[in-house]
């Protein structure tokens, strides 16, 4: 068996950085699962010259096994073993915009880009189409968006993505940003902004974006869909389709400095009556055969009551190793942890 290492790459967020190691190694495991058909053994760490590297052995590594780990959300570069040695190997990456339509915003409570992305591959790699990780276009739904980290994840990954915020500040924030970035980057676009009227009343605001990484991509009609709404979560179901996203995407309030609201509360420091009233609604809107991710904290809602509102809404919680391991600490008031659910196809 050849040997292999995955160079980590490295995290501003310290904290974050410290627990990257075990991180990659178990989206790593998720990978080999859901694309790479259990192909991977002996994943594990190794220090060379200081730095660690997450290894693995593997009979065999084809150009699209390569394309497929480039994609790792801690991936910076794949060496084969040889010796004492380390032979680059060339990877290519779904990313179709420059990394600064992820980076560049900066703001109080912004998650991690790189949790971010792992959220999404893990929930992806949970879902029926995880062996086309590399060529769908994925629809990818994140009803709890903020300022669109998880969104602009997808659009990078090719993908349409939609988000609900009922923040009207982080809408119209996120709003503003995506504009002045696609018009700065030159990037072939027709945006809609405004907002929704029923019965001439207004409803909401609604940003629709249809966007193209390439001009010949845009002039054929192969376009993405950016569709962003300012409005209650749980009226999601208004403005969206039933069975319409292949994944559904999101980040719970933390309850530290943000707490969640409820029609019937108002603002409280757990999410978990925010999830009660949402995950059904949400669970609607999935296609069978797709997959919920979630990511909250667990000092303020317990994984198995999590778990128990997602079977509650009919999705079968996918609890097998490696989706158990990718709890980490985020500072001395969040241990942030990752639940996926799969609606039965």
């Amino acid at each position: 068996m050849a040997q292999y290492a995955l160079l980590i790459l490295p995290s501003a967020n310290r904290v974050y950085a410290d627990a990257s190691v075990e991180l990659t190694q178990a989206e790593l495991k998720a990978f080999d699962k859901g694309v790479l058909g259990n192909r991977l053994g002996d994943i594990g760490t190794r220090t060379v010259g200081g730095v660690p590297y997450v290894t693995f052995e593997a009979d065999e590594i084809t150009e699209r096994d390569v394309a497929v780990l480039g994609n790792l959300s801690s991936a910076y570069a794949l060496f084969e073993v040889v010796g004492e040695l380390l032979r680059p190997m060339q990877q290519s990456r779904l990313d179709r915009f420059d990394d600064d339509l992820i980076t560049i915003q900066k703001y109080q409570g912004k998650t991690n880009e790189q949790f971010t992305k792992l959220l999404l591959n893990v929930t992806l790699l949970a879902s029926d189409g995880a062996r086309d990780f590399l060529t769908k276009r994925f629809r990818v739904l994140d009803p709890l968006c903020g300022r669109g980290t998880t969104l602009n994840q997808a659009l990078m990954y090719g993908f349409d993505a939609a988000g609900i915020d009922r923040d009207q500040k982080d809408f119209e924030a996120y709003a503003a940003f995506i504009q002045t970035w696609l018009k700065r980057k030159r990037v072939k676009h027709k945006a809609e902004f405004g907002p929704v009227r029923r019965e001439r009343q207004v409803v909401a605001k609604r940003l629709r974006i249809e966007l193209a990484a390439d001009r010949d991509d845009y002039k054929a009609g192969a376009t993405q869909l950016l569709d962003v709404v300012n409005v209650d979560t749980v009226r999601a179901r208004e403005f969206f389709k039933d069975d319409s996203f292949d994944l559904v995407v999101t980040d719970a309030p933390y309850g530290v400095q943000h707490g969640s609201r409820t029609a019937g509360k108002g603002l409280v420091r757990s999410p978990e009556g925010l999830l009660a009233e949402s995950v059904p609604v949400w669970a609607r809107l999935l296609r069978p055969g797709g997959a919920m991710g979630i990511a909250w904290n667990t000092f303020v809602a317990k994984r198995e009551v999590a778990a128990g509102l997602l079977e509650e809404a009919g999705l079968e919680v996918v609890d097998d190793e490696p989706f158990q391991s990718f709890r980490h600490r985020v500072d001395q008031a969040i241990l942030r942890d990752v639940l996926v659910a799969r609606k039965p196809a």
